[in-house]
């Protein structure tokens, strides 16, 4: 018969149990620690102690508790694991690595063993150690649908997309609806970029959690790759109602209704956002907080608060690579890696041609990492041709396309990418001893694996040095070169583009999130003082020419004097400029590329220099180009010179006579000086890492 003192202990750590099991933990602890009063050495009772302890948060207390466990009952597999655990939490990955690997000896197939070390194996950033034991839970536990799952994750994160959808859908036969399941069974069709079907999956999981916010945000995600933008805001819209604090949601949602000209409630949601991201919230992507009207110092924290997490992550996997430095101490040619997922028919590609070809004629060796599909572009021929190497590394996730990078064994490691996304988690593995920042994102990386971002003085002036993680290496040029080889041919008639047959011409064929409110009542005072005259702008997605009209009706001006150009192929496009008579730039986010293309066809482009990187990028075209008559102080100014422009007809034909001169004779569009003054400044980082040196402001 069992003594009453046993079944009333037993009777508490069952009501314990249950405390936790519906999560009471604060009243579990309070049972657990009465119990343990009267029975200091009740292992269970400590192990349960432990757990609430756990989901409190206090997690010293926890693993206290289960230390005295371990000294009562050593080897014990259940407090081994509850510690593992823990020790995860509390971030000592090798303590709870050496938990579970002793739990393994003794119990080398016992369930929770074997999750647990495949957690604190992945933890540890032993990838590979993870998948074995995953492995080894499905082999002994093969109807447990989380076995599957974890074992789907990792092969995930090495790549293996075919196996990790063939254990996501297995683990989904033996739990059909698993919410888990359905997510990372879409993230694994997205990682191989087929969006439709990761949108089916992400939707599936909506049906099976509705109040879960992260499947509407995901599904919004893939809208977006699919160029569906509306449906991608209400989507985003939706998880942000289910979940406020899901602030990846909040960035999205803010920077689709900037591409969609939808203005509804923006300047509350812009304010929301920033002070999110004053609250360090996690989540926000910095690209798209350039669009909205922040401060320089605000960006870099949005950008620090974004690579902090990635950097997390990244550790114990850097760590475990721990790629060694090249050990040369001088090197005849410099070998410079790129890696972008714009090698083609893109902005980032068009800019960087020439140079890379012009390259050749210097001591360096040039390989590019192409992580974006063959598009088959002239350009992307050219940029194949004219590097020493070409990588197309299209797919592969971090680990691989780190060792990857490594292995070809880089001088200077160039990210030509957002800054975030899998290019920056590749960054943050360290492939290279010398990582730079330059071109693609016009701000600072916030992030401590990028060494230097590449500017000049116009872009990055002084009064911003403070606002950038980097040190800064200026070029004695504008800092973003571009293609002169490109023959800008005759153009349609004024009608056949859509133009009245007179009257003055203004330009800004600027992508739609720019055209912020602000940007677009400038323009249209602009249209108010010289009446003859037409806004030429690229035509938006989903509506956004409509509501565009309409801001133009709503502030008194005829919606038919704007003019919209789809979308053409980049020689049909850059023809159209010579209708133009000034093209009118925007604010907080400039014309970059856009710029240097107006200027190459002979259209002067004015601006207002703004207080970041993005806002001075078209007032450092014109610095070097030396007009810089046309970096204006204010909008009055600016309004007042575009006036001129359309009234003037003299003033208007000399602006274009003196830019038609200083583009043949200036340095702007000198690609062959830029790739000299380009190397130059990548030897002189290359060579004080040789030296053993820190990186520093290079002049």
């Amino acid at each position: 018969m069992t003594p009453p003192a046993d079944r009333n202990s037993a009777a508490a750590l069952r009501s314990i149990a249950d405390l936790i099991g519906s999560g009471r933990a604060a009243d579990a602890e309070a049972a657990a620690a009465s119990l343990l009063r009267d029975a200091p050495a009740n292992i269970e009772a400590l192990r349960l102690r432990a757990i609430a302890l756990l989901q409190l948060g206090r997690l010293d207390e926890a693993r206290a508790a289960l230390i005295a466990a371990l000294k009562i009952a050593p080897r014990t597999i259940e407090l081994l694991c509850n510690l593992g655990s823990v020790e995860l939490a509390r971030g000592d990955t090798n303590a709870a690595l050496g938990a579970l690997e002793t739990a393994y000896t003794t119990a080398p197939t016992h369930p929770a063993v074997l999750v647990g070390l495949g957690n604190a194996r992945r933890a540890t950033g032993d990838l590979a150690g993870a998948r074995e034991v995953y492995a080894a839970a499905t082999n002994v536990h093969s109807g447990h649908a989380g076995a599957w799952l974890n074992l789907a994750a990792v092969e995930l994160a090495l790549g293996n997309f075919a196996d990790a959808e063939h254990d996501a859908r297995h683990a989904l036969t033996l739990a059909p609806g698993h919410p888990e399941g359905l997510l990372l069974l879409g993230h694994v069709l997205a990682a191989q970029r087929r969006y439709a079907d990761a949108a089916a999956a992400y939707e599936a999981g909506a049906r099976f959690a509705p109040a879960d916010a992260r499947f509407p945000y995901q599904a919004g995600l893939m809208a977006e790759e699919q160029k569906q933008l509306a449906h991608a805001a209400f989507l985003h819209a939706r998880a942000l109602a289910l979940n406020p604090s899901l602030h990846h949601a909040l960035g999205q949602l803010a920077f689709l209704k900037r591409q969609l000209c939808d203005w509804r409630d923006l300047d509350a949601l812009s304010s929301r956002l920033r002070a999110r991201v004053a609250e360090s919230a996690v989540g926000i992507a910095p690209f798209g907080f350039l669009s909205e009207p922040s401060r320089a110092d605000e960006q870099l924290h949005c950008a620090r608060t974004a690579a902090a997490a990635i950097e997390a992550a990244a550790t114990p996997l850097r760590h475990r690579l721990a790629f060694d430095r090249d050990s040369r101490a001088t090197a005849e040619r410099l070998r410079i890696g790129f890696v972008s997922n714009g090698l083609g028919d893109h902005p980032t590609g068009l800019l960087i041609v020439a140079m890379i070809e012009a390259l050749r004629s210097e001591q360096v060796d040039v390989t590019m990492f192409s992580t974006s599909a063959d598009d088959d572009s002239p350009i992307r021929r050219r940029l194949r041709a004219a590097s020493t190497q070409w990588l197309d590394v299209a797919g592969l996730p971090p680990v691989a396309l780190a060792a990857r990078i490594h292995a070809a064994k880089p001088d200077v490691l160039i990210d030509l990418s957002d800054g975030t996304g899998r290019i920056a988690e590749t960054f943050a593995l360290r492939p290279a001893s010398v990582q730079v920042a330059w071109l693609a994102y016009p701000g600072t990386s916030g992030a401590p694996w990028i060494d230097y971002v590449i500017a000049d003085r116009v872009v990055l002036p002084d009064a911003l040095r403070a606002h950038f993680s980097e040190s800064v290496a200026y070029l004695p040029r504008c800092y973003q070169p571009t293609d002169p080889s490109r023959v800008v041919g005759e153009p349609p008639s004024r009608v056949a583009c859509g133009l009245p047959a007179q009257g003055s011409v203004y330009v800004s064929f600027n992508n739609s999130y720019k055209l912020n409110p602000h940007s677009m009542r400038r323009m249209f005072a602009v249209l108010r003082n010289v009446p003859d005259s037409v806004l030429w702008l690229l035509s938006g997605p989903e509506g956004a020419n409509e509501r565009l009209r309409e801001a133009a009706r709503e502030d008194g001006i005829d919606p038919t004097r704007l003019v919209f150009m789809s979308k053409l192929p980049h020689a049909e496009y850059l023809a159209r400029y010579r209708h133009a008579d000034l093209f009118l730039d925007t604010q907080p986010y400039n014309a970059h590329t856009t710029a240097s293309d107006a200027i190459w066809a002979g259209c002067p482009v004015l601006t207002v220099p703004g207080n970041t990187f993005a806002a001075r990028v078209a007032a450092s075209i014109n610095a070097h180009l030396g007009m810089p008559q046309l970096n204006v102080a204010d909008d009055t100014a600016f309004v007042e010179f575009a006036t001129r422009v359309g009234r003037d007809a003299s003033f208007r034909d000399a602006l274009r006579a003196e830019l038609a001169e200083r583009r043949r004779s200036g340095e702007l569009f000198d690609v062959h000086g830029f790739a000299r003054d380009f190397a130059a400044l990548l030897q002189r980082m290359a060579a004080r890492d040789r030296q053993g040196l820190a990186p520093t402001d290079l002049d």
